[in-house]
């Protein structure tokens, strides 16, 4: 967990207003945390996340978005010595064995299928902060 805080710290990238209104629902309402940053999926994108001040224990991305997609922000983290070494979740409704592959070939630390389930989801992330590689793919 992040040594800044006392809750782990999320990063959420998504360009659609409905799945933000369901991840922070689950992540506020349920999981009672109130570490969730939503950020832009913008060419200063790196830029964002170190105007937050403390090291983000996992950086949630969808994979379908534009201009910049999860491939592409996942890169720009990557190419930053400071967040290279960071947990990178991809959240998709892509969930065929190929995309799976691809998801992993390209340096994601795990998939979480969308829509999310909303149970499931807390148990996860918890996974995934202990240390766990999780592909929640159902």
């Amino acid at each position: 967990m992040n040594k800044n805080s006392q809750q782990p710290v999320l990063v959420y990238v998504e360009d659609d207003e409905a799945s933000i209104v369901v991840m922070k629902a689950i992540v506020e309402r349920i999981m009672k945390l109130q570490t969730l940053y939503v950020l832009q999926n913008r060419a200063d994108f790196v830029e964002q996340v170190k105007q937050i001040g403390m090291m983000p224990d996992i950086f949630l991305f969808d994979i379908q978005m534009k201009p910049y997609d999860g491939f592409d922000l996942l890169a720009m983290l990557r190419d930053d010595p400071e967040f290279n070494k960071s947990k990178v979740v991809a959240l998709t409704a892509s969930v065929m064995s190929e995309e799976v592959a691809r998801l992993k070939r390209r340096g994601f630390d795990g998939a979480i299928a969308k829509p999310l389930n909303i149970e499931a989801f807390p148990d996860l992330i918890a996974k995934i902060i202990n240390g766990e590689s999780v592909w929640y793919i159902v």
